[in-house]
């Protein structure tokens, strides 16, 4: 039976990224109602991304740098950004397929 403790940790970059993909994606009308390619976009994001895990996000703040903090939203963004345009290019070839 797992730990309950367990149930805390998670990768700090997967709110970020979901926040800016939901943010973005008003944004991105050939994405409109695709739930789907939203979490597409997700997977290619958060793989792009080195994990931070943390059990808090107080964690974060507490041990991060302000030059830190920025570098991590800057890959953030330029992760989500990179992933909508990449799921884009294959969403031809999932129709197709």
């Amino acid at each position: 039976m797992p730990l309950l403790v367990f149930r805390t940790v998670h990768n700090h970059n997967e709110q970020a990224v979901f926040d800016l993909i939901e943010a973005e994606a008003a944004r991105q009308p050939d994405f409109a109602g695709q739930p789907d390619l939203l979490a597409d976009v997700a997977c290619v994001a958060l793989n792009a991304l080195p994990p931070r895990y943390i059990r808090h996000s107080i964690d974060m703040s507490f041990y991060m740098t302000d030059q830190e903090r920025l570098a991590l939203e800057s890959g953030v963004t330029n992760a989500v950004r990179s992933a909508f345009a990449f799921v884009r290019s294959r969403m031809g070839q999932r129709d197709a397929g």
